[in-house]
């Protein structure tokens, strides 16, 4: 069927070079495009003109769906009553509002915001924070940065620097010096086509417990992990994992910060992980979900505690010299308000929560397929790893992921040998069942 998005947005097809894609093999892309020309609800249109399944919310954002009526008309609204307001010593009411809502939506004493534009910026402005918190309290000497392999904590300095993806460090190496990792959680061996949290691997939370011997406890300012890591295919965490976690940081001072940038909003049921794993992280990081991906939009959660270390001093004074020029903007404040309605009045978390052991029994349906090796799967996120091609890695996962989207008219990602998979919320028990029909006739060889 023929789209006239399609044919507008196709008409620049030959000239592609002067884009350089993120995160994108671009020779090979450009050379067969998978171009998105418009969306709606759970479905993207190609430029084929082909209604597409959104089997990964746009960048695990879309969690209410694509050109959603509320927030849509909401951002319109803004646009034509306030386009831009500064944040360094200005205001506009939509900020204090929605920092406010998303306080009352948080848990414990999580009840301070700090806009970004990104969860790159979040991670960065959560290190930040850290430091310059143990600097006001006279604790200067904690400096240590502690991440975990296989981490994914956007592309700042800060972020790759306590991220553990192995491409994304070594392709810069001059990162920040003061840093250590724990081992990651992936035990295949041990939690193989495990649902939920992994049976096995607690005890690799004592990693950090190591570090504190050999660095000095009151050295080390914050670790920072991922609830679930999702970029390095979805890997829940070991049952009492996160608990261990955050009994070592308050035996040492240690903050514990959770990159919910993925996780926040929807994914796994609750509004926070640190909600569904009953773990309370001094700060949250949050991007995508907050706003539906409809206008660039992150943040940091601080607890009370942390905030309140710095309004110390002259009550004029600059309390924390960091910020970005388009920190709170108006149009992603009113995306983000929008959203948190949808995720509200639409009753979305309870959906995502209904719809676990759906997605649950139809991605392990898979598991016997003789190419998958591993299944894993928490909240509305699943990923599949795939037997490698000993002579070309990663391109069998890449091959699955183009016929998916030319064949199966399926939007989906890849990441290594491992295929991932995060429908939207508002995705139906039908759509979900269809989604892993087609996966497994694609991994069977059919077409169509």
């Amino acid at each position: 069927m023929s789209n006239p998005a399609a044919a507008t947005y196709g008409r620049n097809a030959p000239d592609l070079a002067a884009l350089w894609m993120p995160f994108t093999p671009n020779r090979a892309t450009k050379a067969a495009p998978t171009r998105l020309v418009s969306a709606d609800g759970a479905f993207y249109i190609g430029e084929d003109g082909r209604k597409k399944f959104d089997g990964v919310s746009g960048l695990w954002c879309s969690g209410a769906g694509h050109n959603n009526p509320r927030i849509r008309e909401a951002v319109t609204r803004q646009l034509k009553e306030l386009d831009f307001a500064p944040s360094f010593l200005f205001g506009h009411p939509a900020a204090f509002d929605l920092a406010t809502r998303l306080a009352k939506a948080a848990p414990g004493d999580l009840e301070h915001v700090f806009f970004t534009n990104s969860g790159s910026e979040a991670v960065d402005t959560a290190l930040k924070i850290a430091l310059a918190y143990h600097q006001a309290r006279g604790e200067g000497q904690r400096t240590l940065l502690v991440g975990r392999e296989r981490a994914f904590h956007g592309v700042g300095f800060g972020g790759v620097s306590v991220g553990g993806m192995v491409a994304n460090r070594r392709a810069f190496q001059n990162l920040l010096p003061r840093t250590a990792h724990l081992r990651h959680t992936y035990q295949p061996d041990l939690n193989r086509f495990q649902i939920g949290e992994h049976e096995h691997g607690i005890d690799l939370a004592d990693d950090l417990q190591r570090l504190c011997d050999l660095h000095g406890g009151e050295t080390v300012a914050a670790v920072i992990v991922e609830p679930m890591a999702g970029s390095t295919g979805i890997l829940p965490p070991p049952v009492g994992y996160l608990k261990r976690l955050r009994e070592i940081c308050d035996r040492h001072g240690i903050l514990l910060i959770f990159d919910e940038v993925i996780t926040a909003f929807g994914r796994l049921g609750e509004a926070f992980a640190a909600a569904r794993f009953g773990v309370l992280p001094d700060m949250i990081c949050f991007a995508k979900g907050v706003s539906n991906g409809v206008v660039p939009l992150g943040g940091v959660m601080i607890r009370k505690g942390v905030h309140d270390a710095f309004m110390t001093g002259p009550d004029w004074a600059i309390e924390l010299f960091h910020g970005y020029t388009y920190s709170g903007h108006p149009l992603a404040m009113a995306a983000g308000m929008a959203t948190q309605d949808c995720y509200e009045v639409d009753g979305l978390y309870a959906r995502a929560r209904a719809l676990e052991p759906v997605f649950a029994k139809h991605i392990m349906a898979l598991r016997d397929h003789p190419d998958v090796t591993d299944i894993r799967t928490v909240g509305l996120a699943g990923a599949i790893d795939l037997k490698p091609d000993p002579a070309a890695p990663t391109t069998r996962a890449r091959a699955a992921f183009l016929r998916a989207f030319h064949e199966q008219d399926l939007v989906i990602r890849y990441t290594g040998d491992t295929l991932v998979f995060a429908p939207p919320l508002i995705s139906t028990e039908e759509q979900i069942a269809d989604l892993f029909g087609k996966i497994g006739r694609l991994l069977h060889g059919a077409a169509g």
